[in-house]
């Protein structure tokens, strides 16, 4: 095997291959694609590495997506909170993010991105938020606090379910299970 293929071990290879949704190619693009954003000194060793926010924030896939300081935060497993990656970290973000994950997965970590205080529920100031991601910072797009106050009543009273004010893990999968598009636009593809 040359390049990429022979820095990782194939015991490790093939662990990776059963413990996500990519195929080899997959793993062994995902691979090289980390890699490339180490300095060169660290490249031997990108298995072991941590990739910092500021350079995964690099990659054209997560650069215009308006969600991408929470992918990072939701994916890094970094002790010292700073939203760093190892290659198992990204290689866990491409398998949520492909094709070949189910929606049960993909629902799931969307719910964690959008949560943006981590408390597990999506309450008024979260989807103040993701509405706020999704319509853009500037003044000609934001909307106006009725506009938002109007559009944050409807999402609750179409997602709340128990009608507690929040929408919870559950009540988010059951509207996202009624959105056919949802899982194929859940997608990165490097």
């Amino acid at each position: 095997m040359g390049g990429s293929a022979s820095l990782i071990p194939r015991d490790l290879l093939s662990e990776y291959q059963e413990l996500t949704f990519l195929s080899k190619q997959e793993i062994l693009l995902a691979y090289k694609r980390f890699s490339e954003l180490l300095p060169r000194e660290e490249r031997e060793n990108a298995c072991s590495a941590r990739v910092p926010k500021s350079q995964i924030l690099t990659l054209p896939e997560l650069r215009a997506n308006p969600f991408q300081h929470r992918i990072c935060h939701v994916f890094s497993t970094s002790e010292t909170r700073d939203d760093s990656m190892s290659f198992e970290d990204f290689l866990d973000m491409l398998s949520v993010f492909s094709d070949s994950a189910t929606s049960d997965i993909k629902s799931h970590y969307a719910f964690r991105i959008f949560d943006f205080d981590d408390d597990g529920t999506l309450d008024r100031k979260d989807l103040e938020q993701l509405v706020n991601c999704l319509t853009g910072q500037g003044e000609e797009s934001r909307l106006s606090s009725a506009e938002m106050e109007q559009l944050i009543q409807n999402i609750l009273e179409e997602s709340d379910i128990d009608k507690d004010g929040t929408i919870n893990l559950s009540e988010f999968q059951h509207v996202v299970s009624r959105s056919p598009d949802f899982a194929s636009s859940f997608k990165i593809v490097l």
